[in-house]
């Protein structure tokens, strides 16, 4: 004779095990098998060789390792900026297939700086990042304006708004091309070295905001050669030789040997206060 009710309950745990795994957001990025060849002949040298890997959504990862490991290769290519081979997803669809302007509503960058007209004011170059929601050639709207503002403030630019980023500082500038991919408003930003030129104050500021971005939903993806500050993250990506040698939560202890290892043992990660450290092992 059937149990009915073992049958009824079965079915119901296989279908609440159904549910819970189609309620399971997308990774917000995704790559397959993703490599770049850089040169040509016998100067060709292969930048990233076949990286698989899956960028949990809602979380701020960390992209480390030594120099010419790939990590601004491989954040290139998530962006969708560089030629590859392999395929990269954003928010379960593969890149290639995004309406542009669609996608660069949902995908804000932040590159080394480079490009950006010395005689714009700050306020017009973060106001460059509210393109993707403008029609053409329509002014700034109201929603255009606060976005703008909110993000000049939030990263410390705001009395700078009205200078010519020609005229301001290293780190002053920063903090303006910052902003401008604040205001994209998008769901997933990645940022290249978004550290360089900021002193100390201003990179616990930048570690504050990605947090509550994160909170507020965000996934940020950040290479960093500060591997102090990467520490903070929630999870990283070790990388080397063009590969991911470690994918891993921060506070996990192989997550610490690998970086360890990466950089030769010449850093230790240790605990103070609650935080993760890197500190230089000297005299080895």
């Amino acid at each position: 004779m059937t149990d009915l009710a073992g049958v009824t309950a079965s079915t119901g745990m296989a279908q609440a095990g159904s549910v819970s795994r189609m309620a399971e957001p997308a990774p917000a990025l995704q790559a397959q098998c993703l490599s770049v060849t850089r040169g040509q002949g016998a100067q060709a040298r292969q930048a990233l060789r076949e990286i698989s890997l899956s960028l949990a959504a809602g979380r701020w990862t960390a992209v480390v390792g030594p120099n010419g490991a790939g990590k601004s290769t491989l954040l290139q290519c998530l962006a969708g900026l560089l030629p590859h081979q392999g395929q990269v997803h954003l928010l379960g669809r593969p890149l290639a297939e995004w309406p542009l302007r669609e996608r660069a509503r949902r995908l804000s960058w932040l590159g080394q700086e480079g490009g950006t007209p010395q005689d714009l004011s700050a306020w017009d170059v973060v106001m460059l990042g509210r393109l993707p929601h403008q029609d053409w050639l329509a002014p700034p709207s109201p929603k255009d304006h606060a976005a703008v503002t909110q993000a000049l403030q939030a990263t410390q630019a705001w009395d700078s708004r009205e200078r010519p980023v020609g005229q301001l500082s290293a780190g002053e500038r920063q903090r303006v091309l910052l902003a401008r991919a604040l205001a994209v408003d998008a769901e997933v930003l990645l940022m290249d070295e978004p550290l360089v030129n900021l002193d100390p104050p201003h990179q616990v500021d930048w570690i504050a905001l990605v947090r509550e971005l994160v909170a507020r939903g965000k996934t940020v993806v950040s290479v960093l050669h500060e591997v102090g500050v990467a520490l903070q993250a929630q999870d990283l990506v070790v990388m080397a030789g063009g590969q991911v040698t470690h994918q891993g939560a921060c506070e996990d202890p192989q997550t610490h040997r690998a970086l360890e290892a990466v950089f030769d043992h010449r850093i230790a990660v240790r605990s103070l206060d609650g935080q993760w450290l890197a500190l230089p092992r000297v005299g080895r």
